[in-house]
Order: C-alpha cells, then structure tokens, then sequence
C-alpha cells in the first residue's frame, strides 16, 4: 500500500503537469476565457453521463467478481472495493489496481490469482469495448489506423489464445525455458487457469457490451462539454465526441502512462482540432473540463471511498492479507516450491 501511495503521487504530479501544460498549449488566456463562458447547465448532464458509465461499469465489474467465484461477496462490499480502485488507475501502467486482488481476498477469501484474472478480464472487456467504439471513426482518420490496429491485434490476440488451453500452455512452456523470464512462467500459468473461464466466449461478451454501454457515457459527457463550449447539439458531433474519446484512450492505454495522462490529453485536443473543428485553445478548454469530469472526478469519488474505507486501505489485516500473498502466492510462483520447500 505504501508504494501504491508513492505511485499515486507521482500520478498526481504528473496529472496536475499535464493539465497546466494543456492550457498553457492552447494559449492560457484564452483557455481561461473559454471556460468561463462555458455553459455550465449542463455540467449535471456531463456528470450524470460519467455516473452512468461508472454504474455500468460496477455491474461489468460485479459480474466478472461472481463469475470468478466469489459468490458470496455482497454487492455493497463489490462496489466499496469497486470504487476505491478508482485511484489506482493513476499509478503507472495502472499496475496499482493489482491491490484490488488483495482487496478481494481479504473481504471473501477469493484466491488472489482468480482477483488479478478479474483485473485482467475488466480490462480487455474495457480495451474491446474502446475498439468498437472507436471502428467507426478510424475508417475516416486513415492516419490512425497503425495505432488502431496495434490496440485491436494485441487484443484479440489474447482473447483468441485465452480459448486455446493447450496451445497457451505450450507456448508457456517454451517461454520457461528463456534465461530471464523462464522462472516467471509458473506463476503465469496459474494465471492463465485462473482467467481462462472469464475469457471465454460468454462473459467476454456480456463484458464487452457492458463495457461498450459504459463507456458510450463518457462518450455523451465529451458531448456535453463540446456543447457547453459552443458548437450546435447534433448526431454528428455526438459520433465524434465518442470517437474522440474512445480512441484517445486507447491511445493513453497503449502510453502506460499513469492514467494515460499526457498522450490521452494531445491526442483528444488534436482529433477534436481535426474533426470538430475547433480552435487550439477551444480543444483545450475541453480536454481540460473533460478530464476533470471523467479521470479526476471518479479519482476524487475513489478518495472519498478510501476515506470511507480505512480497513482497505490502512488497517493492519490489509498489510497481512498482502504480506500472506507476497510470502505464499508469489514466493511459489517464483520459485516452483511450496511452503514445506517441496518442488510443486
């Protein structure tokens, strides 16, 4: 928990450095001017919009959580733990939101690898969904089609493998035999086990179109600010707005950067430059109003619910939860032996 802290600092840095170099890009002045002459009735639609993308995404979440097994986890506990992962997703390469794992295990003894395989299958069904909703738009920006197709390929490459049990078991194999990542295969292979029933056909489905729903909401917010800002309401700007959004995610995703901060911000302000169009400083007003609404507002409602939540994220049975799987998850994985030293 400590190093997460360290890293949600440094995400917090980096995210307070980005939006200023944001608005000092777009002319800083008028950055100002525009925000303030934003419509802010309609500050409730945008944060109603980013509401309902987080309620659908508890229930994609919940429903990946009994899938792996927990059912008997109740759904205030879920979403407790739900919304203190929020966070996390500033930490670098959103490697943070491994704790949700522990935090999993320690409310209903679901085994950490089965709560990293639900991390992971939330992400890909998230990935997926973010594709989808970006195909439309790349099929006329044919400038972002290696970036599109990078983000696809990787991501149906693992959904693809994830179906075909012996062949991924094979191919870690040959993997353990490879001097610096051999010693790792191990614990990968426990992971596959555990994640291979929520990568299958059905619940990557039912994922994929919760995800596709959720994140269509922030789509609407990106909407709401472009209105609030000046352009007339209409079906084409909504399809660029959730475009613009999608696909600047993925771009952020594909960064590893702390919640893709810095390459989402340049990549949303130039596609909404280049499709809208809008002005330099407009775009950056909106990058700006839309990053608070969405990343920054779910972070802020992560904070309230670590502030809620002592036990997770302070007490002592946490540090013990996480020290029981260093010593007995990862200690095996490394190293191939269990607890009596016996080769497993």
């Amino acid at each position: 928990m400590q190093r997460t802290k360290r890293s949600l600092l440094i995400g917090f840095l980096l995210g307070a450095l980005v939006l200023g170099v944001t608005a000092l890009a777009g002319d800083l002045r008028q950055v100002v001017g525009h925000i303030g002459a934003f419509d802010w009735q309609l500050a409730p639609w945008i944060l109603g919009a980013a509401c309902f993308s987080y309620a659908v995404r508890f229930i994609k979440w919940h429903y990946l959580v009994r899938r792996s097994g927990a059912v008997d986890l109740g759904r205030g506990e879920d979403l407790r733990i739900f919304l203190s992962g929020f966070p996390l997703s500033v930490t670098p390469g959103k490697v943070g939101e491994a704790l949700k794992a522990v935090w999993l295990n320690q409310a209903s003894g679901l085994p950490v690898s089965r709560g990293l395989s639900v991390v992971l299958a939330d992400r890909l069904s998230d990935g997926l969904a973010m594709v989808l909703l970006s195909t439309a738009g790349v099929l006329a920006l044919p400038r972002a089609w290696p970036a599109f197709g990078l983000a696809a390929g990787a991501l149906i490459l693992v959904v693809v493998l994830s179906q075909f049990r012996q062949l991924t078991l094979r191919l870690l194999g040959l993997g353990s035999r490879l001097p610096l990542v051999g010693h790792l295969v191990p614990a990968a292979v426990r992971f596959y086990e555990a994640a291979h029933t929520l990568l299958r056909p059905k619940p990557t489905l039912v994922a994929v179109l919760l995800g596709g729903a959720a994140w269509f909401g922030e789509g609407a917010a990106t909407f709401g600010v472009l209105v609030g800002l000046g352009p007339n309401p209409s079906t084409s700007l909504l399809s660029i707005a959730v475009f613009a959004f999608a696909f600047s995610t993925i771009i952020g995703a594909l960064s590893a950067l702390p919640g893709g901060l810095g390459a989402t911000e340049a990549s949303l302000a130039g596609l909404l430059v280049l499709l809208v169009p809008l002005p330099t400083a407009t775009a950056a007003a909106a990058t700006l109003l839309l990053r608070l609404a969405t990343l920054w507002f779910a972070v802020l409602i992560g904070l309230v619910a670590w502030a809620l939540s002592p036990d997770l994220v302070l007490a002592r049975r946490a540090a013990q939860t996480a020290e029981f799987v260093k010593d007995n998850t990862i200690g095996r994985a490394l190293t191939g032996r269990d607890n009596q030293g016996q080769e497993t």
